[in-house]
């Protein structure tokens, strides 16, 4: 364990500082209505606005290459090269449009966490924080390198292949080339400084949907790492409760705080739930498709595709698992309340003191979850149904394009 976390208390901006940061490196500032400058905050939101026309222009001419493509079986592949990169965008796309509309719900849920957030050592002690720190901050790096990694290598391999080429092996000609297949109104490759500056612009493109995409699940890890935390406060404060019989006052004192924060971690679920769950739906359903035609591309490319789309394989797996994984971990933690109020030793206590606990464990035997439209709760389970589907799409697709 870090010395900073054993000699300083962890605030909550510490646990969203990553999100944070990389949401304002493409103009999205979270804490902006605690801003004390105001043109900053101005000048961010425009850069996030021109920013995301730009990006949704070369979406659009995504759409417009993939339905091309799509009318003649010779470039029928190509379309299905493309798919992956549509899919990944509109979800980015729609992950930005859904934390615009529950903008008020996401700040009073970051706020009641940060109310909730425990400020002393000894109490973060108490948590657990340490622990659940290390895992979140372990998951965040690995998320955050491979989301990275896929936007960077398809932005920049073309330019990083050309120029070794020309300038290192002898070519005559630079090969104008881009990372991603967009259908322009305009020729973007006859001109150097056209290509250039196109070239950037879909660099910007790509970092842009790769931090949308990135820092909402982020958020999301950071949210549910903290329900976690308190969920797990609230079952070891429960099962080390002495319940002593001749402090019957002491322990329904005791139980009222217990429910009172039980109720309020419930309450922020919920609003979880209700920010997250269409998105989530939606990012299910594209993540299917997406590994299927990604995993098409590996078995019909040549070696260089297969590892630069073998890079994007990973980021659509990982980040399916990692939603499932804390899906999972918030069902765990929240049923495990009812399971430390069981084991208390309650038949020592008052009948008033039982009933409460009675109604506690009740309420508990409904878990914490995240439930996508039509899907099952998030879990593992829901893990193990994506990529069975996918696997489905990709049999359908093979034997398709095989006949073909």
């Amino acid at each position: 364990m870090s010395s900073s976390l054993i000699e300083t208390p962890r605030t909550f901006e510490d646990m969203m500082r990553i999100p944070v940061l990389f949401y304002k490196t493409i103009g999205e500032d979270i804490y902006a209505h605690r801003s004390t400058n105001p043109l900053n905050s101005l000048l961010l939101k425009i850069y996030l606005y021109a920013g995301f026309i730009n990006f949704n222009l070369l979406v659009c001419g995504e759409l417009v290459f993939f339905y091309k493509s799509i009318q003649d079986f010779e470039t029928v592949r190509l379309a299905i090269a493309v798919a992956p990169c549509i899919g990944f965008s509109l979800v980015a796309d729609f992950k930005q449009i859904t934390m615009a509309l529950y903008r008020k719900t996401m700040i009073q849920l970051l706020d009641d966490l940060e109310e909730m957030h425990p400020k002393t050592l000894a109490a973060q002690s108490l948590y657990q924080m340490a622990d659940f720190e290390r895992t979140m901050k372990r998951v965040i790096r690995i998320f955050t390198f491979l989301c990275l990694a896929y936007t960077t290598t398809f932005s920049f391999y073309p330019a990083f292949k050309a120029t070794i080429k020309y300038n290192f092996l002898g070519y005559e000609t630079f090969d104008r080339n881009f990372g991603f297949l967009i259908w322009f109104p305009f020729d973007a490759t006859t001109k150097n400084w056209v290509y250039w500056i196109t070239y950037w612009d879909i660099a910007h493109g790509a970092y842009l949907a790769g931090i949308a995409f990135l820092c909402a699940d982020l958020l999301l890890v950071v949210v549910i790492t903290q329900l976690c935390m308190h969920f797990n406060y609230i079952s070891t404060c429960l099962e080390s409760h002495p319940c002593n019989a001749d402090q019957d006052e002491e322990n329904v004192r005791f139980l009222t705080t217990m429910i009172k924060h039980h109720n309020k971690c419930l309450m922020l679920c919920e609003q979880v739930n209700n920010m997250y769950s269409f998105s989530l739906l939606l990012n299910f359903l594209m993540a299917s498709m997406q590994i299927c035609f990604i995993a098409f591309q590996v078995t019909e490319s040549t070696v260089e595709v297969i590892l630069i789309y073998c890079i994007f394989l990973m980021t659509s797996m990982v980040q399916v698992f990692l939603v499932c994984y804390y899906g999972d971990a918030l069902i765990a933690a929240s049923l495990r309340v009812g399971d430390a109020a069981y084991n208390q030793n309650w038949f020592q206590c008052s009948k008033t003191y039982c009933i409460m606990l009675k109604m506690l464990i009740l309420r508990s035997q409904k878990p914490a979850m995240i439930r996508p439209p039509t899907f099952p709760p998030i879990s593992l389970v829901t893990y193990m149904k994506v990529i069975s589907m996918s696997y489905q799409f990709f049999a359908l697709l093979k034997t398709t394009t095989d006949r073909v």
